[in-house]
């Protein structure tokens, strides 16, 4: 199980177990892959419901690799993850608010 107080959430990928956490290495790379100028922005999209499939699939990628993982975008474009894509954006929501905020 992840562990909430390092920022970690746990995926389940073609039904392997992942931990994913953004590190700060991580963060810096979901800003450029994103073109964004802050995560602010990203995090707000998120709060807001508005947030993208290609933003989710950002989040979920950064926390792979900040987890570890030495996979690639193109990686996931055919990975199953348990849930759906439904389960991934709520996954992609916690590991934004773990990064950002003290487990409660």
């Amino acid at each position: 199980m992840g562990n909430p107080w390092a920022g970690e959430v746990e995926v389940m990928l073609d039904g392997e177990r992942h931990v994913m956490r953004l590190t700060l290495g991580a963060l810096a790379e979901l800003e450029a892959s994103l073109e964004a100028d802050t995560l602010i922005g990203l995090v707000e999209r998120f709060e807001g419901g508005t947030c993208s499939t290609r933003d989710v699939l950002a989040v979920i990628v950064a926390g792979l690799r900040g987890g570890g993982w030495n996979g690639h975008v193109r990686d996931l474009l055919t990975a199953e993850i348990a849930g759906g894509p439904m389960v991934a954006a709520k996954l992609a929501g916690q590991l934004l608010a773990r990064a950002f905020a003290m487990p409660e």
